[in-house]
């Protein structure tokens, strides 16, 4: 097993996942700086009219240089309802979205998070159970100096191989590669595991 360090994401891209159901384990960089742009705050689903990037504001830090650890959500535009209602109309007639929604819908309408990369966290958590993906996963202890481009920023993933899968808007937009682990959830349900396995 390799010493696998990650960022901190925001219902992360599908091979981030899959790199953690091979691994069995992996270290949450949490004393990375925050970048603005990439999967730690922003996640991509598939809607009706193709790819939608849904981004949870944050507070500007006051040092440009802040740890990822200490980043805080804004209330900024009522993201939370704007997100949900977002995640519902993309994948209402999924086969899984009901199966799932009532374990979703807490993120973003029950409980507030002070900071980004608890919620991510506990939101990641939540994912690998309803995929039923035992992973070991810890923070960093200190600055682990790891490259996590591959990971966060998604220009990267480009390079990545995928396994296709049924996908609501398949026939019409062709199937989008890389999406968030929530694509892969609500169309796949616990067949998600196998194909990210694969």
């Amino acid at each position: 097993m390799e010493n696998l360090i990650l960022p901190s994401t925001y219902l992360g891209p599908i091979p981030l996942f899959a790199a953690m159901l091979r691994n069995g384990k992996a270290q949450i960089e949490q004393y990375d700086h925050y970048v603005k742009q990439t999967f730690r705050n922003r996640c991509v689903i598939a809607g009706p009219n193709g790819t939608q990037t849904l981004t949870i504001p944050v507070e500007k830090p006051a040092d440009h240089k802040a740890y990822m650890r200490d980043l805080r959500i804004s209330d900024h535009g009522n993201w939370r309802h704007l997100h949900w209602n977002a995640l519902e109309s993309s994948y209402g007639k999924s086969p899984f979205f009901e199966y799932y929604a009532d374990d979703l819908r807490p993120f973003y309408a029950e409980r507030r998070w002070e900071f980004l990369f608890d919620f991510n966290e506990e939101l990641t958590h939540t994912i690998l159970n309803l995929l039923d993906i035992e992973v070991e996963l810890t923070r960093t202890s200190a600055y682990s100096g790891a490259d996590l481009h591959q990971w966060a920023e998604p220009s990267a993933l480009r390079t990545l191989p995928f396994n296709p899968y049924y996908q609501v808007f398949a026939q019409r937009q062709g199937f989008l590669p890389h999406l968030s682990i929530a694509d892969l959830l609500f169309n796949m349900g616990p067949e998600g595991v196998l194909v990210i396995g694969n």
